[in-house]
């Protein structure tokens, strides 16, 4: 009959619920002394023996809580060297809001570069897949050298941020640039500016695959034909190593086209373009009103649109992380695009005009 008394049975005797024997038996420091004492000789009359084998699944069953592995997904760039995209604004934003969101999934993530010495896409794939990692976040990629990325995509679930490269087409993550420079463009006709001028480092364009310059021009048609003004375009500005975002607008074009078409406001990237202004002996907004294309601290200081870099890569792991968890590898037959909105804010650098 003693095999057959169990933790119930003690409790029933005792008077008490189960767990409370449960703790005495285990010297729980949670239950006084005497109560302790008292289950324990009980347990001993009636004969009450552990069952090994419910012991031991109970002590496995807490190891694999213990030991739980994390997931992880891999974060992939492809730029000059392996942190330099940590020095631009909005790709440092995706990689903090892609890691902020794959801990809150209950992943890691991890970089890599794909310019380490020996190592191609198919090389990094066998490393990938021999860590059992199946999800990658493609970022900061190239658009100079626009090649088809070669990984065995069977064995990968994967999603893109920006436009590069094309090929092949997986579903991407983007600010939806097109919007961006709409929005920017008719915030400044609504505060009473006609003739807006838009100053754009070309590389910038082609990066964004001409969504920029599209949107300036879609926004441009409701204003009269002859108050749009062409886009000034930075071609080369060979950018000192403190301004590796492109280089400040050469003063002497940039002097010219202002010449030459007279805007009431520019819209622009700040740094960019806000002090070769100052050079210029124009100021801001009383000769001439500004909105910043992408606004990094939006203060009230300077008018325009903030990117929400965070967003793009807290979505690109969401969308990840789901096609994961159906088990969707490979290349998607339906490619999707999700585009995320910028943000205006008010300021300084563009007043409303009266009357």
């Amino acid at each position: 009959m003693n095999d057959l008394v169990t933790m119930a049975h003690v409790a029933k005797r005792a008077g008490v619920h189960v767990t409370t024997v449960s703790l005495a038996l285990r010297n729980h420091p949670s239950l006084p002394e005497h109560t302790k004492e008292r289950i324990r000789a009980l347990a001993a009359e009636m004969g009450y023996r552990p069952d090994p084998s419910l012991r031991a699944l109970m002590a496995y069953r807490k190891r694999q809580r213990q030991v739980r592995t994390v997931e992880t997904l891999a974060y992939v760039t492809n730029w000059d060297s392996r942190w330099v995209w940590k020095e631009f604004f909005a790709h440092a934003q995706f990689f903090e809001g892609a890691t902020q969101r794959a801990q809150e999934l209950g992943y890691a993530l991890e970089h890599f570069w794909l310019g380490e010495p020996q190592l191609s896409e198919r090389r990094l794939g066998d490393i990938l897949y021999a860590r059992g990692i199946a999800g990658l976040v493609l970022a900061s990629q190239r658009f100079d050298r626009d090649i088809r990325l070669d990984f065995d995509w069977a064995r990968f679930a994967a999603v893109k941020i920006d436009y590069f490269p094309h090929e092949p087409q997986l579903h991407a993550v983007t600010n939806d640039q097109r919007s961006i420079l709409r929005l920017a463009t008719r915030k400044v006709v609504a505060a009473g500016y006609r003739r807006v001028g838009l100053v754009l480092h070309a590389n910038w364009d082609l990066g964004t695959d001409f969504s920029l310059s599209t949107g300036f021009i879609e926004a441009q048609q409701a204003i009269p034909v002859r108050q749009r003004i062409p886009i000034h375009y930075i071609e080369k500005a060979n950018p000192p190593p403190d301004e590796k975002w492109g280089g400040r607008a050469p003063r002497s074009a940039l002097e010219a086209w202002l010449r030459k078409y007279r805007p009431e406001a520019v819209i622009g990237f700040g740094p960019a373009v806000l002090p070769q202004l100052r050079e210029l002996g124009l100021s801001v907004p009383q000769d001439l009103a500004f909105a910043d294309m992408c606004v990094e601290k939006p203060d009230g200081t300077v008018a325009g649109v903030r990117h929400n870099c965070r967003r793009v890569g807290e979505l690109a792991v969401e969308l990840l992380a789901g096609q994961l968890q159906l088990h969707q590898v490979g290349l998607p037959p339906f490619p999707t695009s999700t585009l995320v909105e910028g943000t205006w804010f008010d300021g300084a650098t563009l007043p409303v005009r009266r009357g």
